[in-house]
């Protein structure tokens, strides 16, 4: 298993940006015990709705706030109390802020390290996004806008939890730049393709035949990553739109999800609307599965052996850095990838 030092990606082994940390529906007045980023983690939803994530780890004694059935505190439900977590061991309660208001037991003011961390959280499209930055800064960026969602046309996803991958989302950002792989993995050989990359986003526009969709047409596919972590593909104009999310775990070790929004054809969609669109789910995630499999078994790609008619890797490696280093030195990677990249050995076509 390789890991983000082999790649040479820059001095942070887990990148800058927004990831997928759970379906919201997963994330109730229970906590949550997860585990992203290397690190130990409480996903937990407040009397007033909103969602947090905390870090794991009480700082009195090191007890986990998520992970016991047995505490009284459990079993009194006063883990979560409203929108504060309790310590399931002595009973310290930490408020939204990370900050301990209640020591239930102690009197006298509570000390100022008695806090955890608490992180940036956005509940959007289904998803509890997450803001992640090994320099604590806040977003540079912003989640990319699906303007469909509440266009009452469209048939929203629940989610396929794909769970971990043990790869490095290097490898499956390459995918990306990869037009080769179309024909033979997914069916498809592209008539065109080609690359443009602009600041955080990095873009892939092609046109193929899709033995694995099966529609009957040419798939005209728009796919692009805003930052690291989120993609999103309209198919056709946006009759359909992927979304795909991959969230470290470890160095070395992601997790993902699969989404598709489905326009209904009608104005607003209807109850029996649903049975289509988790059809035309399960034939994308089909597809996205062929990938899966081979980034499930295949050897590191460090440095791919590159030949006439390959996309852009060394562009979209470039562009990926950002994320991994400094955020004061982004722009200098910026620079050196953004631009139009026609893929070589393909008619050229440009798509507005």
């Amino acid at each position: 298993m390789a890991r983000t030092q082999d790649y040479g990606l820059g001095p942070h082994t887990f990148p800058r940006g927004w990831f997928v940390v759970a379906e919201a529906v997963e994330v109730t007045s229970t906590p949550l015990a997860v585990r992203y980023f290397g690190q130990e983690l409480v996903l937990y939803r407040g009397e007033s709705g909103a969602a947090y994530m905390v870090d794991a780890f009480c700082p009195h004694m090191g007890t986990h706030l998520a992970r016991n059935t047995s505490s009284y505190v459990v079993q009194d439900r006063i883990h979560v109390e409203g929108d504060n977590i309790r310590c399931p061991y002595h009973a310290w309660r930490f408020g939204p802020d990370g900050k301990c208001n209640e020591i239930p037991y102690a009197k006298g003011p509570i000390p100022a390290a008695a806090k955890i961390r608490t992180w940036r959280v956005e509940e959007k499209y289904g998803c509890i996004f997450v803001w992640h930055d090994p320099e604590g800064g806040e977003p540079d960026f912003d989640l990319p806008v699906i303007a469909e969602w509440d266009n009452p046309a469209y048939v929203k996803w629940d989610l396929d939890r794909l769970g971990e991958l043990p790869c490095h989302p290097k490898e499956v950002v390459d995918n990306i730049a990869d037009v080769a792989h179309l024909g033979p993995t997914h069916g498809g050989p592209s008539e065109y393709f080609h690359n443009e990359i602009d600041g955080v986003v990095v873009r892939q526009r092609q046109g193929a035949q899709h033995r694995s969709l099966a529609v009957g047409e040419m798939l005209e596919t728009d796919t692009f990553y805003t930052g690291p972590g989120v993609l999103l593909s309209y198919f056709n104009g946006g009759g359909s739109i992927m979304f795909i999310a991959h969230t470290p775990v470890d160095d070395g070790l992601i997790k993902a999800w699969h989404g598709l929004l489905l326009h209904s054809g009608k104005a607003a969609a209807e109850p029996a609307d649903k049975a289509t669109q988790q059809a035309y789910q399960a034939g994308s995630l089909a597809a996205f599965a062929q990938d899966f499999d081979i980034w499930r078994n295949k050897a590191p790609c460090i440095t791919p052996m590159a030949v006439p008619g390959d996309g852009p890797y060394g562009k979209v490696k470039v562009w990926y850095q950002q994320f991994y280093n400094p955020r004061d030195q982004a722009a200098n990677f910026q620079a050196r990838a953004n631009g139009f990249y026609e893929i070589r050995g393909l008619p050229p076509r440009r798509v507005n």
